[in-house]
């Protein structure tokens, strides 16, 4: 049985914004459309990804740009997910997308003032329809806090960003977050009884593979506690580097620490073929190399998965997840 997919991050929209004749039909990039028309992919959320360095915003608006023509050039094949989207996402004939800010760099560099920041993110909002979630980080700090690679915490405009988002219907992503900045995070809100979802759309288990991109298991059951997303990440780096059926590990461990509800996909496909570091090509095993692979993931796993539990996997749980959070 083939199951429509949920993916909550993909990087095409960066793809598009800084590869020259870019073309969301190509096959350079493994979350292409016809990539993703073979995996059955019915929504997939698009990454609006930015460095911490100047032109960040800018950047963050190209790619805004991308996905409003995206959305015009190819109608007969991909639409806004919105709500009522979500709820007929089984019987859609078009792949559903929505945009997230990865890095809030995007909103605001390390020099804008809070008018420019605030005026950023209202106007992504409004042209793109919605945002699914934010990112604070990346791998590096920046002004609101510390991704993965630091050990530096929440900072004063990481808690007013998400003073400002509470009650906008946005998630706050926890996948690029150092340790410090997820606990800070998750204090504030707790503290400040904001209604902001918390979600990890792109991340592994550290328990099963000691990465600092990955979750620990005390944030992995927070997440659970919180009704988000646990999205699996499909990077071999995350993975496991040398074992491609750690992947059904990673997703095992999921559904035992409690996150039936919660597990989800989140397969990070970017574009590789510029990527300077040569030690991490090949960035995905065969097994899940491109969006088409869903459908035999699924096969191999009905081993150990019932049905119900791959429905869940598959699309329910973000289904559930997006329509709840947008009601």
């Amino acid at each position: 049985m083939s199951y429509p997919i949920i993916d909550t991050h993909c990087d095409l929209l960066s793809y598009l914004a800084k590869v020259p004749d870019a073309d969301p039909q190509s096959r350079d990039i493994a979350c292409g459309l016809p990539f993703l028309n073979e995996g059955n992919v019915k929504m997939q959320v698009l990454a609006i990804y930015t460095d911490v360095a100047p032109g960040s915003m800018e950047l963050a608006t190209k790619q805004v740009g991308k996905f409003k023509a995206m959305l015009n050039m190819h109608r007969d094949e991909v639409c806004l997910a919105d709500r009522e989207f979500m709820g007929s996402l089984e019987n859609e004939d078009k792949i559903g997308v929505v945009c997230a800010i990865e890095n809030a760099a995007g909103l605001g560099d390390e020099h804008a003032d809070w008018t420019a920041i605030y005026t950023q993110l209202d106007n992504i909002i409004a042209n793109t329809g919605r945002l699914a979630y934010i990112s604070l980080t990346h791998h590096t700090e920046n002004r609101f806090g510390g991704g993965n690679y630091t050990e530096v915490g929440l900072k004063d405009d990481g808690r007013r960003l998400l003073d400002y988002i509470s009650g906008k219907k946005i998630a706050i992503d926890l996948s690029h977050t150092s340790d410090w900045l997820a606990q800070g995070i998750l204090e504030h809100i707790t503290t400040k009884e904001l209604d902001v979802p918390v979600i990890a759309s792109h991340s592994n288990f550290r328990t099963i593979w000691d990465h600092r991109r990955n979750l620990s298991d005390e944030f992995a059951k927070e997440i659970i506690h919180r009704k988000g997303l646990i999205g699996v990440n499909f990077l071999r780096a995350f993975l496991d580097n040398a074992v491609p059926e750690k992947i059904f590990d990673h997703i095992k461990h999921g559904f035992g620490i409690g996150a039936e509800d919660c597990i989800c996909f989140g397969a990070d496909f970017f574009y590789t073929k510029d990527f300077p570091d040569k030690t991490r090509h090949p960035f995905y095993f065969p097994l899940v190399e491109n969006a088409s692979k869903y459908p035999s993931l699924l096969d191999t796993l009905s081993d150990d998965l019932n049905k119900d539990q791959l429905e869940k996997l598959a699309y329910k749980n973000a289904q559930r997840f997006f329509k709840s959070t947008w009601t």
